[in-house]
């Protein structure tokens, strides 16, 4: 059995940043626990680094969000917290300019997975995104998301992203 991890945008500036918020470092070892798992039975795992460079105005997600977020020269685009140690030689990974990663999403054309697991921030806004796009890539996939290992900062579009979620024939586990 084929299994896939995807952390979406773990990183310091979602979690201690600009974009950070209290609950987004409470999932820290529920995240740290299931990639080390993951690579523990030498199943595939990946990050994705949202990323955005010296040009805030890069996108329209840059221009209507106003918020200085990191790029890729500094702290705030590392992986936050002990989650950054289980990077490795076998771990991919895929910046993304806006919420979703289509690059990933491409390379996941033709993958033979039997489920796609994925853990991060923000619930409502990146998770659900790749989510969509890693069903659209995979769509005979079983798709989860362990409500114990994402988070946003808004409760309530976190509970309508579960359901719209569940709604398009993913597993929402732990909820």
């Amino acid at each position: 059995m084929e299994k896939l991890l995807i952390v979406v945008d773990y990183q310091n500036d979602f979690v201690t940043g600009s974009l950070g918020f209290p609950k987004a470092s409470k999932i820290e070892n529920n995240i740290y626990n299931k990639v080390k798992s993951y690579q523990d039975k030498n199943y595939d795992v990946i990050f994705t680094l949202d990323t955005h460079y010296h040009n805030h105005d890069y996108n329209d997600e840059d221009r209507k969000l106003k918020i200085k977020n990191y790029e890729n020269d500094n702290s705030g685009w590392d992986i936050y917290g002990k989650v950054e140690q289980l990077k490795n030689n076998e771990t991919l990974e895929f910046s993304k300019f806006t919420f979703g990663s289509i690059d990933m999403a491409k390379f996941l054309l033709g993958k033979d997975y039997d489920s796609v697991e994925l853990v991060g921030v923000t619930t409502d806004v990146c998770v659900i995104s790749n989510a969509i796009l890693v069903k659209s890539a995979l769509p005979e996939t079983e798709i989860i998301i362990d409500a114990l290992c994402v988070a946003s900062n808004n409760q309530s579009m976190e509970q309508k992203a579960f359901d719209l979620m569940e709604n398009l024939k993913m597993k929402i586990i732990n909820r």
